[in-house]
């Protein structure tokens, strides 16, 4: 039997909340759920271009005790099942259940998801995207040596509006939704 070793290709890391789906606060009903109509169509050029696209998402509404695990599960098998019916895939989705205070390696915008990505999917952080609505989203890609691209959905346009320019770094790029943030990754790539 040979092994056969992957070599490592970039991915695009999206956020969940504000990005693929309405922020909604602390999502802690699966009712609350209202995927964005635009973010099955831009996955689905991602993945025709070949590209992993790999959910990375604080979920510290666990460690909260507003919600538990189980909804976190159940709210990520409806996002798979309804992009699968759009003819659309997520490779991977990786969550960070912890409270900021709990000082963990896998809260964003600390690499710990990232880093999993990586031995699982075999991915060049120094070659991919990462994806969001919040300043930790584009800390995280500062942080991996990735591409940040700010979306104005979800918490983006307060965020753009508020300190910026005193961000670690600032994004790459500031997309209006998920459909122009594929775009300008789709132009990159090539």
């Amino acid at each position: 039997m040979v092994d056969v070793v992957r070599q490592p290709r970039p991915a695009v890391f999206l956020d969940r909340d504000g990005t693929l789906c309405e922020e909604v606060g602390y999502l802690n009903h699966a009712s609350q759920l209202r995927i964005f109509p635009f973010a099955a169509a831009a996955i689905q050029r991602l993945n025709q271009a070949g590209l992993p696209v790999i959910v990375v998402t604080n979920q510290s509404g666990v460690a909260r005790k507003y919600f538990s695990e189980s909804l976190v599960h159940e709210v990520h098998e409806l996002l798979q099942t309804h992009f699968r019916e759009q003819n659309a895939r997520i490779d991977a989705i990786y969550y960070c259940p912890h409270a900021a205070d709990d000082n963990c390696d896998c809260r964003k915008p600390n690499l710990g998801m990232l880093k999993r990505a990586v031995e699982e999917h075999a991915i060049d952080l120094a070659r991919s995207y990462v994806v969001g609505d919040r300043q930790g989203d584009i800390e995280l890609a500062h942080n991996a040596g990735s591409r940040g691209i700010l979306v104005r959905t979800g918490y983006g346009e307060h965020e753009l509006a508020g300190q910026v320019a005193d961000w670690i770094a600032p994004p790459q790029f500031v997309a209006p939704t998920l459909t122009e943030a594929t775009e300008w990754i789709l132009e990159q790539a090539r």
